[in-house]
């Protein structure tokens, strides 16, 4: 059994007419925008450093586009602090390492959620060497061969901490930069967002989250914007 969900972090399940709740929706409708040949699949959530909300965000987008009838697979790539199977309350004895060491099948390691047309592949035992097994033949052929699902979420580490996101960036359609406004300097958000670039990612987007926003009915903010 896993422990119980983080109800706080996942405020689009657990409070669904929320103003935060509603941000959500706004961002959903915004990718939608950006995907409309449907030719974007596979999306990689990263931050400039630690603790900036990106598997906040991916978590809450994910509920809502599950919401909307379309199938997710949210896949916790952050194989240094994975927190997706704590946000969900799952289990994390089997996942993303399991199936890439031992070679399994998705069918055995993915997971059902509260959630309806939502599932998730947590990250399983964090392993020694995380940006080799995110940079191998066999984490690419698993990600070129997923189908089933509408929309890929893939949660991965700080694009400056680590190379991580640098190693998966070529496999992914797109890319969601996730900033906190009290938190990220001018300069590690550009930085962050080149280092990207150089690895030839398709940044689609930025989410500047925890934006104080000064009205009676709101406490949070969740900004969407072209990365420029």
């Amino acid at each position: 059994m896993g422990k119980k969900a983080d109800v706080r972090q996942l405020i689009t399940h657990t409070d669904p007419k929320s103003p935060a709740s509603e941000a959500f929706r706004t961002l959903r409708t915004n990718l939608y925008y950006s995907n409309l040949d449907k030719t974007m699949k596979k999306v990689m959530f990263t931050s400039a450093g630690p603790g900036e909300g990106k598997s906040t965000v991916l978590a809450n987008l994910a509920v809502t586009v599950a919401q909307s009838g379309q199938r997710v697979l949210v896949i916790d790539a952050d194989l240094r602090k994975p927190v997706q199977h704590k946000i969900f309350g799952l289990s994390n004895m089997k996942g993303l390492t399991n199936l890439l060491v031992d070679s399994l099948e998705l069918s055995e390691v993915v997971k059902e959620t509260k959630v309806e047309n939502l599932q998730i592949l947590t990250s399983g035992p964090i392993p020694p060497n995380p940006s080799e097994l995110l940079g191998s033949s066999r984490m690419e052929q698993f990600l070129s061969g997923i189908s089933g699902y509408d929309l890929v979420f893939i949660d991965a580490p700080p694009a400056i901490a680590v190379t991580d996101p640098v190693v998966l960036a070529a496999k992914v359609d797109g890319v969601l930069l996730v900033l906190n406004s009290n938190q990220v300097k001018i300069d590690m958000a550009k930085h962050a967002k080149e280092q990207l670039e150089k690895a030839k990612a398709k940044i689609i987007g930025v989410v500047l989250n925890n934006v104080e926003y000064k009205g009676d009915d709101y406490q949070y903010y969740y900004y969407y914007g072209e990365a420029k």
